[in-house]
């Protein structure tokens, strides 16, 4: 399909796996009520909207933080945490625990889903990793039980093995390990590792390498029974815009293995493109002010694009603010200064604006009211005409239709 085919049909297919029906039944001392006033508020969605949460610093009351956090919160219901080996644990043995437990008791404070990133991964190494096989698998394997075990509770998602597909190139301890072992088996390993820890988190595996060689790790994977609980698609734009029917194909292709997709770091620029790469950019990368305009227009068509296609679970972006975003990279949802872009107005105007469900009705003479909302989690109130009133937290899940009942109070 071209883009302008794949964007005019995308709300048909939004109205149709995004949303679901939902019969509210009021009744009064036993028996129907009609007339009564029912709201429908959704409270949260079902679909990850997300963003890696690096700057984040939940003790910091500093204004730029303050506003960083706000924004965040107001528009995102997930959020990736840092968890590199190096950075996590520069000591053997000292691990960087308290940190991290800060930032997901943060998102469980405002109703974030935290995920960690990544569990195991051929770069940010420490220095102090054992070049013998022999013992580093045993040192990896307690890395990924301890965090995904210790973390129970707190952060039960994780990014478990990142890029192995390519590790092999990479001349260290993670990359001569999934060399040794192929990648799809020691992807196997690790996801082995993580189930073992949690058997309930959700396990994915992570790669930019978009090629055959990721879709035979994925069917390997299967066939070994070791498949992840969702397949991630990273898709830094440093270089350019992906053309809109690369997106769509993408989700296609992996969409026929019927686990779910997501977009795990997804980067469109505000600013002028990568002119060397992947190497930071010294001298100032800038946003600019065309830059803003073509951002917010391109990413409005992806996610609409990515929210529309049945197989896609998750978009996590990458970096929410300019503000020490990887490679200096103009590629903020918001500027160094907190004040928000263009794309950052699209996507809450869309988020929590098109795909939000807010309905305010009255039952029928059968005491009942249908409607249709987007997945998710909803507070419903019905309020008789002498103002007594009931509440109820229901979720709708996808496929469902949900009927709730309301008793009015006496």
């Amino acid at each position: 399909m071209t883009a302008d085919k794949i964007l005019a049909t995308a709300n048909q297919r939004i109205e149709r796996s995004r949303k679901g029906d939902i019969t509210v039944v009021v009744t009064d001392k036993g028996q129907p009520a009609p007339g009564v006033k029912v709201e429908i508020a959704q409270t949260g969605h079902e679909f990850l909207f997300g963003c890696n949460a690096y700057v984040l610093r939940p003790t910091d009351k500093s204004p730029l933080q303050r506003v960083y956090q706000e924004r965040f919160a107001a528009l995102f219901n997930y959020a990736t945490l840092p968890f590199y080996w190096g950075g996590y644990e520069p000591e053997p043995g000292k691990p960087d625990a308290e940190h991290l437990k800060a930032l997901a008791r943060w998102c469980a404070d405002h109703n974030i889903r935290p995920k960690g990133h990544p569990l195991v991964w051929h770069e940010v190494v420490p220095a102090w990793a054992p070049r013998d096989l022999r013992k580093l698998v045993p040192l990896l394997r307690e890395r990924v039980r301890s965090i995904v075990a210790g973390f129970g509770g707190l952060i039960d998602t994780w990014d478990v093995i990142n890029e192995s597909t390519v590790s092999p190139k990479i001349d260290n301890p993670v990359g001569r390990w999934v060399k040794q072992l192929g990648p799809a088996q020691a992807a196997g390993e690790a996801l082995s590792w993580a189930r073992a820890a949690n058997p309930h988190a959700t396990l994915v595996l992570n790669d930019f390498n978009v090629s055959a060689a990721y879709e035979e790790q994925i069917r390997a994977l299967m066939k070994a029974r070791r498949a992840p609980d969702a397949i991630g698609i990273q898709s830094h734009m440093h270089g350019g815009e992906w053309p809109l029917e690369r997106v769509w194909e993408g989700c296609e292709t992996y969409g026929r293995f019927k686990i779910p997709i997501h977009f795990t770091e997804t980067t469109v620029l505000s600013g002028r493109l990568r002119s060397r790469d992947w190497q930071p950019d010294a001298a100032g990368w800038p946003s600019t002010i065309r830059g803003e305009r073509r951002q917010a227009e391109y990413v409005e068509k992806l996610y609409r694009i990515l929210f529309s296609h049945p197989a896609v679970a998750a978009i996590t972006w990458w970096d929410f603010s300019d503000l020490n975003a990887w490679q200096g990279a103009p590629a903020g949802l918001v500027r160094k200064d907190m004040s928000p872009k263009p794309v950052y107005r699209r996507l809450l105007r869309m988020v929590k604006g098109e795909w939000w469900t807010q309905i305010s009705g009255k039952t029928g003479p059968d005491g009942e009211m249908d409607c249709r909302g987007f997945y998710g989690t909803y507070r419903i109130t019905a309020t008789s005409r002498d103002g007594r009133a009931v509440s109820a937290d229901v979720r709708l899940f996808k496929r469902d239709r949900r009927r709730v009942t309301l008793r009015l109070p006496a």
